[in-house]
């Protein structure tokens, strides 16, 4: 059986940049790519990073039943979702893996839709200061910076990525990204196991 790698942690963990690295290292890995109604932000492709839509195309998604699991968060900018939908790119054979990001909500519900053992978590972890100082640089390279949502953010996350829902969905493993190529070696040779 293939598996669904499924890459998260909290926000500025380090987790875009280590998927990136994955798919570079193990190319035989297929993708699935989010959808999401958030702004493209500086240096992003559609259909790269996230489809990047409306709301009006996920409610089309979703009354076809292609969503399998959808978030709304209520951002400074307003609300902005993000939705795994089925549509076509987990067909692929029975004995090939894919790598897909997203967040504990999403991995939660992608356990759920698919059948036991299918879904494999990655999960990332940084320490906080490190993250916060990689959240607010990140965010200073932005055309219009929005700390506020940076901070919404950071809040967010200590409550999503608790240790009761660590604990309640199975992560045990965690990769440490303070350093990042090594945290990419570690789970490499987890994933080739």
């Amino acid at each position: 059986m293939g598996h669904i790698f499924y890459v998260m942690g909290k926000s500025a963990s380090g987790k875009d940049t280590i998927y990136k690295k994955i798919l570079e290292q193990m190319p035989r890995l297929s993708t699935v790519t989010l959808y999401t109604t958030r702004p493209m932000r500086d240096g992003e492709k559609d259909g790269v990073e996230y489809y990047f839509t409306d709301e009006k195309h996920l409610e089309q998604l979703r009354t076809a039943g292609k969503v399998i699991e959808s978030r709304t968060y209520e951002t400074v900018c307003g609300p902005w979702t993000y939705a795994t939908v089925d549509d076509g790119q987990f067909d692929v054979a029975d004995d090939e893996s894919c790598l897909m990001i997203g967040t504990l909500e999403s991995y939660e519900k992608m356990c759920a839709y698919f059948e036991a053992g299918k879904m494999v978590p990655v999960y990332i972890e940084v320490p906080d200061g490190i993250r916060l100082l990689r959240a607010v640089k990140r965010e200073e390279n932005q055309k219009k910076p929005n700390y506020r949502e940076v901070c919404r953010r950071y809040l967010a996350d200590e409550k999503d990525f608790s240790e009761e829902n660590l604990e309640r969905l199975g992560i045990t493993k965690r990769y440490q990204n303070t350093d990042m190529e090594m945290c990419v070696e570690e789970i490499l040779r987890d994933l080739d196991k």
